[in-house]
């Protein structure tokens, strides 16, 4: 006989969408095998008291044809050959009579019992462990809400402790009920057969044995054939025999391996953490928001299929997709007072989900699991390997640097890097850039044993590169559009403002400013970094780009957090591959070395493309040189003006001085005149006193004229 479909028994703790319906289709079996037994036991009922009737009904026939002769008919009486006739036919039909009655017997024992006992008791214990099973998953999936409501911040341990009791009661409950209802399930596959071909096998039987009763020469080959039914049956008797030992012990060795994975939140110590997963499968909570400040969570089951993000909900006999996790970025974050929360955004930034995991173990998984499909890395012929070799590879790369780590322990926020032997060896978690760097030595780019920074410091509390320390500056509130009223703003004059909303991913001291491969490789080291010590948490903040400066404001409470001077920004550019991701290097006097020039690359993810950021920053250097050389040319004809201005007042000067000595000659002709009838020697002395001040010069002409 042809093979018999089961359930799987190691995959109810699971209990996956795909469970589920296979679930149902046996569930839908068994009620087409219900409604079909119940028809057939209705006909073979009616067979049986048709047999009884027959029976009843040939006696009463014998016991009226013996009768006959005591009968009196007004025509044709006293017929003796009638009567002898009659005689024989009732002696016949008494014999067929104690036949079908024996038929009788033998159908109510071998065919309606059989039937009987397989819709009494085997089609209502599967009805039975239906509605168990039912109610055990309900007060689970009620336990597990009320596990996922706990409060992270206010815990209370007895609270915690009903709740996770409860949640490991209900989940062993499901557990078992489920497993003995596939097991039921599965023994219905057979039992149905059984049921199907025992009371046939019974009824012919039956029939057979009326027939040799009535006639001994019934064929051979009919007996043949319920001979090698009977025998199958037997088989089948057996092997269900055989498959219920082996599901027996099977339940049994589950419920030992299972009873740790009965907590919501195993101990990851014995279940250690898969980060280098390519495919992942499980319950997850999701979060939709109902209006403005409500929102509902969703318990389904999602799962991982290529780049896309699929959920199933209960019932449902396919996924549906969620969002395409190529590209896309994932990170922890905290929602409504709720643990274990992550968010993931599309590579184009228009879509986003807020997910929540039961357990840390699964919080971990997923997040690697999307992080390293964010890289397609399950388009190799090896995921796994090629996950687990490029994230040793950034191990190799990257170690954490314990200072940092007592500063932010929740973050393990600065990570060292190594020498070049080993991080020239390291493939990178971005793939792409290693062409690029081939003609450059990664040494020339960053500098050796270089922190990294993943976390924003305010420049209140440390001293950022190229930013001056102003008493009116530091942790003032800003406008980012400038309409701030009082003071003016030192941007409010621009001619530019752009506001973006990015995620600040690290900055790290890099050795050249030159080359775009100076970002690449800073982008390439920051977010190894971050996948090998699961740093997730990213800063968003609001950058504002004017004609004067790049800066940092906190999207709350509009305080700048870091400002960094345009004309100090010497490098900008995207990702080659990722175009949301985007860096740019300040250089600013003074660092490890005294009079000394240092360059820092930031690192940034925006939720559009990062190309329009470049844009930006470009437009704003591009506008403040314009503006630069026309405050030059301005000063230089404000120069031009000044030297004419003076030379004027040189001319003007001269031309005075010309129109007095001109004044000055008239009035000396005007006083000779009168003096030449006196004598001549008045005129002589008129002549030496004229000569006497030309003599003098321009003072003493003056002053002569200031006496007289």
């Amino acid at each position: 006989m042809p093979g018999i479909d089961k359930l799987p028994i190691e995959e109810t703790l699971e209990d996956s969408p795909q469970t589920r319906s296979l679930l149902g289709v046996f569930e839908e079996d068994a009620a087409a095998i219900s409604s079909y037994i119940n028809q057939l036991y209705q006909a073979m009922r009616r067979i049986c008291d048709a047999q009884n009737e027959l029976s009843v009904a040939t006696h009463l026939t014998s016991k009226l044809l013996k009768e006959y002769e005591t009968q009196r008919f007004p025509l044709g009486g006293d017929d003796e050959v009638m009567s002898s006739t009659l005689q024989q036919f009732a002696k016949v039909i008494d014999e067929l009579s104690s036949c079908h009655a024996v038929l009788s017997t033998q159908l109510a024992d071998a065919m309606m019992f059989p039937i009987t006992q397989f819709k009494e008791r085997d089609l209502k214990e599967i009805l039975t462990l239906k509605e168990v099973f039912q109610i055990a998953s309900n007060d689970h999936d009620t336990a597990i809400n009320r596990y996922s409501r706990l409060s992270k911040r206010r815990e209370n341990e007895k609270v915690k402790y009903e709740v996770t009791e409860d949640v490991y009661t209900s989940k062993k409950k499901q557990h078992q009920t489920m497993m003995h209802y596939f097991c039921a399930l599965n023994t219905l596959q057979y039992k149905k057969k059984i049921a199907l071909l025992e009371p046939l096998l019974g009824y012919m039987q039956a029939q057979i044995n009326f027939f040799k009763m009535g006639s001994e020469n019934l064929t051979e080959q009919l007996e043949e054939f319920l001979t090698n039914i009977g025998t199958s049956v037997q088989n089948v008797r057996r092997e269900m025999d055989c498959e219920v030992e082996t599901m027996q012990q099977t339940i049994e060795d589950l419920e030992a391996a299972s009873d740790p994975l009965y907590l919501p939140d195993p101990d990851t110590t014995k279940f250690p953490v898969h980060r280098n997963l390519t495919r992942k499968a499980g319950y997850l909570n999701a979060r939709n928001k109902t209006g403005l400040v409500s929102s509902t969570w969703d318990r389904q089951f999602y799962f991982t299929q290529g780049g896309n993000l699929m959920s199933q909900a209960r019932g449902d006999v396919a996924g549906g997709l969620v969002m395409d996790i190529d590209n896309c970025s994932v990170m922890a974050v905290d929602c409504e007072d709720r643990r274990y929360c992550f968010q993931i955004t599309s590579f184009d930034g228009k879509k986003s989900s807020i997910l929540q995991a039961e357990s840390k173990k699964d919080y971990e998984e997923w997040i690697c699991t999307i992080n390293n499909i964010s890289k397609q890395i399950y388009l190799s012929e090896n995921p796994e390997e090629i996950a687990a070799r490029v994230n040793q590879s950034a191990l190799e790369a990257v170690t954490p640097s314990p200072s940092f780590q007592q500063r932010h322990e929740s973050m393990r926020p600065i990570i060292h890097s190594r020498p070049l032997t080993a991080r020239t060896n390291s493939s990178g978690s971005l793939g792409s850039e290693s062409a690029a760097l081939s003609a450059l030595s990664l040494d020339s780019l960053v500098a050796p044993d270089t922190p990294i920074q993943f976390d924003i410091i305010s420049p209140v509390s440390e001293d950022q590169p190229g930013q001056a320390k102003t008493s009116g500056q530091l942790g003032r509130r800003t406008n980012p559009f400038g309409e701030s009223g009082g003071k003016k703003s030192e941007t409010e004059d621009s001619i530019l403002h752009q506001l973006f909303i990015v995620r600040f991913l690290g900055s790290m001291e890099v050795k050249s400013d030159e080359s775009p491969d100076v970002v690449y490789e800073t982008m390439r080291q920051i977010l190894a970094a971050r996948a090998i010590h699961n740093i997730f948490r990213m800063t968003e903040s609001h950058l504002l780009v004017s004609c004067d400066c790049l800066k940092l404001i906190d999207p709350q409470t509009q305080v700048t957090r870091l400002r960094f001077p345009l004309p100090n920004v010497v490098l900008y550019t995207t990702h080659q591959e990722n175009k949301r991701l985007f860096g740019f290097v300040l250089r600013s006097s003074g660092g490890r070395v005294e009079s000394h020039t240092t360059s820092v690359c930031y690192i940034f993810e925006s939720n559009n493309e990062g190309e329009k950021i470049c844009d930006s920053v470009g437009l704003a250097k591009q506008i403040a040189f314009h503006a630069e050389l026309d405050r030059r040319a301005s000063e230089k004809q404000k120069e031009m003006d000044r030297v004419k201005e003076k030379q004027q007042k040189e001319l003007s000067k001269q031309k005075q001085i010309e129109k007095d000595l001109e004044e000055q000659s008239r009035l000396i002709a005007a006083s000779s005149r009168p003096c030449q009838s006196s004598g001549e020697g008045q005129f002589v002395v008129l002549s030496s006193s004229q000569s006497e001040d030309s003599d003098l010069g321009e003072d003493g002409k003056k002053k002569r004229e200031s006496e007289a």
